[in-house]
């Protein structure tokens, strides 16, 4: 049987097929890399990346998404932000909350139908649950493993204030 996180790279092939670069699956302290298509983990190493960090980047959606979801009259769905080779999805679905990205090569001629995948994503995250990911115990990376790769000097203690204000901004 495969593990969620298997399934939901399939969600991702599907649409994407070989345009898929990447997908990562996080939560508020952890996250997990599903898939990093060879090239792209390549440029990840060479360019001396900071994934903890960038992970760390897309936390601000969840804060974001209540502040959308207080803001306006519909509620958040999903973001997606164009680079200069790829583009990159981002959604969040479940209770738990979690949230997954994924990028995938530009498209030379249609559009890619978003709103269909972050469907697809979300049919999935409602058949599943959010805690079928397990991320608190199964994952490549913490925050504070994060911060002792990087040498910053963030503690665990900080990390943990920082999640308890999601939760304030979350649940006023």
């Amino acid at each position: 049987m495969e593990r969620p996180s298997e399934q939901l790279l399939s969600v991702f092939r599907e649409f994407g097929g070989e345009a898929l670069r990447d997908v990562w699956v996080f939560d508020e302290r952890t996250f997990e890399k599903v898939f990093v298509r060879s090239d792209v983990e390549e440029a990840i190493e060479e360019g001396g990346l900071d994934v903890e960090r960038f992970v760390d980047n897309e936390r601000y959606g969840f804060i974001t998404q209540q502040t959308y979801e207080s803001l306006y009259y519909a509620d958040y769905s999903y973001t997606v932000r164009g680079f200069s080779t790829f583009e990159q999805f981002r959604t969040f679905f479940g209770e738990g909350p979690i949230g997954v990205f994924a990028s995938f090569d530009l498209d030379d001629g249609d559009c890619y139908d978003y709103q269909t995948l972050n469907e697809s994503v979300q049919s999935f995250g409602g058949e599943l649950g959010s805690e079928a990911f397990g991320l608190g115990e199964n994952t490549e990376k913490t925050l504070a493993d994060a911060e002792s790769d990087t040498g910053e000097s963030e503690t665990e203690t900080d990390a943990e204030e920082d999640a308890e204000e999601m939760d304030s901004v979350k649940n006023p």
